[in-house]
């Protein structure tokens, strides 16, 4: 799904959204289990920021792009600094915006912690929403906290397109927040690192902004890392 970016989609107070997911790690690479654990980008994931950053400093010549804002975590600021850098804006870091936690399972790949944790492993995939890996952080406390972040920033920048750098775990509650999909209903949406992700936030006293996703897992800017060396 696609619409293409324009100047006049907030001219009724509703706020842009351009969720990005951080840029590739090690630990993607390996599919390791990130969650809070702070994990720096790869080589590859530093490129990826850069072309973010050129596709979306071209785009901001017609469609201004009003403030970024990424989470705490290295591999979402380290995405953003140079598209905040390329757009002549601060950089604001908010803890909201970060992963949510695994617990004991951060540092594993899927199979290692089936092997290890068999039992917590089993629930966990069961998609209980209440459910959190010990240490870690049940499906419906990240939910809270990241729709608590966008409501205020929403709020506080009526009417502006934001560029804001987070992960997969909150993309993924996003899009089902914004399309009624519950939690124990299987991912059937990609979540691709550094894709752009489009959702138009209409601000509700009170209560969550109405999202409605625009486009989705838009990859294209990072083509040129794909093509084979001519």
């Amino acid at each position: 799904m696609s619409e293409q970016p324009s100047a006049d989609a907030a001219t009724d107070g509703s706020v842009r959204l351009l969720l990005i997911r951080h840029g590739e790690t090690e630990w993607n690479a390996q599919t390791r289990i990130q969650g809070h654990t702070d994990i720096d980008l790869s080589e590859r994931g530093r490129e990826q920021a850069l072309l973010l950053a050129r596709h979306l400093a071209d785009e901001a010549r017609h469609a201004p792009i009003q403030a970024v804002y990424a989470s705490n975590l290295a591999r979402a600021r380290d995405t953003a600094r140079p598209l905040a850098e390329a757009l002549g804006l601060p950089l604001r870091v908010d803890e909201r915006l970060r992963e949510r936690g695994f617990g004991l399972f951060e540092g594993h790949t899927y199979d290692e912690a089936q092997a290890r944790w068999p039992q917590e492993y089993a629930i966990w995939r069961r998609r209980e929403p209440g459910y959190a890996v010990p240490g870690g952080e049940s499906y419906l406390a990240g939910r809270a906290r990241v729709l608590a972040c966008l409501t205020e920033l929403v709020h506080a920048h009526p009417g502006a397109t934001l560029a804001i750098v987070t992960h997969g775990g909150m993309l993924d509650t996003i899009y089902r927040t914004a399309e009624g999909i519950a939690w124990e209903t299987p991912r059937s949406h990609l979540l691709p690192n550094v894709s752009i992700n489009r959702v138009l936030a209409q601000p509700v006293p009170g209560r969550t902004p109405d999202l409605r996703v625009l486009s989705w897992a838009e990859s294209g800017h990072l083509a040129e890392l794909d093509r084979a060396p001519g």
